[in-house]
């Protein structure tokens, strides 16, 4: 529930909104998602979360941070670490975690309702922490996908879910052919 005299603020990990939304069969549309949540409540800030491969000649997630930060959003990113699994498959990781629990916990004394947009079971503790501030808290994720991209831990302790999948005719668009955006493969999952 959104109350339209709310100090709201949008916290985007976004490997993780781009799995489940990938799960789901379609692609977020940051332009809708950011006027729906204006629409909601007084949206002081939205945040974005990613990890970037800073050797590599042409980032397929460039364009969007690009188009992200001249839109509204408030980029945070940071060079991937890349790495060689002991089966020696190549594997990219890139962690947004802490810099996104950094950032809530320094907003929370200037907003009513902070939404993340992820299903990590790692944030519940901000989640509480951030409740015990006065701040509600809602997820968006999915439970409809399989397996399911929400940590149940994560689920209990807000004060909101909001399913992924009832936001796609608001926020999403038919999924594009596999671009690589997001792609990045974090080791430490729900």
């Amino acid at each position: 529930m959104f109350y339209r005299d709310e100090r709201l603020a949008l916290f985007i990990d976004g490997s993780n909104l781009y799995a489940a939304a990938k799960a789901l069969g379609f692609d977020i549309d940051y332009k809708l998602l950011r006027t729906e949540f204006m629409r909601r409540g007084k949206l002081l800030r939205a945040f974005y979360y990613t990890a970037l491969l800073e050797n590599e000649e042409y980032s397929p997630i460039r364009p969007l941070v690009d188009w992200l930060n001249y839109n509204g959003y408030h980029m945070r990113t940071k060079p991937a670490k890349e790495f060689t699994d002991s089966m020696g498959r190549r594997k990219i990781k890139g962690n947004m975690d802490i810099e996104l629990a950094v950032d809530a916990m320094e907003l929370a004394p200037n907003v009513d309702h902070i939404v993340i947009f992820s299903g990590d079971g790692d944030f519940r503790p901000v989640v509480e922490s951030l409740q015990r501030q006065g701040v509600r808290v809602s997820v968006v994720s999915t439970i409809r996908s399989n397996p399911p991209m929400i940590a149940d831990e994560l689920r209990r302790q807000c004060d909101n879910f909001i399913e992924l999948d009832e936001l796609r005719d608001v926020i999403g668009r038919p999924a594009r052919p596999d671009t690589g955006i997001g792609t990045f493969e974090d080791t430490e999952s729900l």
